[in-house]
């Protein structure tokens, strides 16, 4: 399965953004899909997930960040808000799926600076 990430980019503090991943094959069965990021210097940190459970969020997003999924369209999303200097980083979406593996997408650069 490969995954595509789109939707990074400059923003200012305060601002938006949605990031989107769009896998090569149905979603449907994977157990979860995730948001991670890794910012200069630090661990790559799970910021979201998305499974049949409901949805996860890192403490230092929830109330700003939304995962959501397409099944349709083999999509999921991140819709960003009240973005913060300390969200620049690179973010990597990821399908896990049981007894197969996590599948990562390239990573997508987010910067948050005025």
């Amino acid at each position: 399965v490969q995954l595509q990430a789109s939707g990074g980019g400059l923003v200012q503090p305060g601002g938006s953004l949605r990031l989107s991943c769009t896998a090569s094959q149905s979603i449907f069965g994977m157990t979860a899909l995730d948001w991670y990021r890794q910012a200069p210097g630090k661990q790559r940190e799970l910021v979201a997930r998305s499974s049949r459970s409901g949805t996860e969020y890192a403490a230092s997003v929830q109330g700003r960040f939304t995962i959501s999924r397409d099944s349709a369209a083999n999509t999921w999303y991140l819709q960003m808000n009240a973005l913060k200097p300390e969200d620049t980083a690179v973010y990597y979406c990821s399908a896990y799926k049981w007894r197969t593996g996590t599948y990562w997408g390239p990573g997508t650069l987010v910067t948050v600076s005025s």
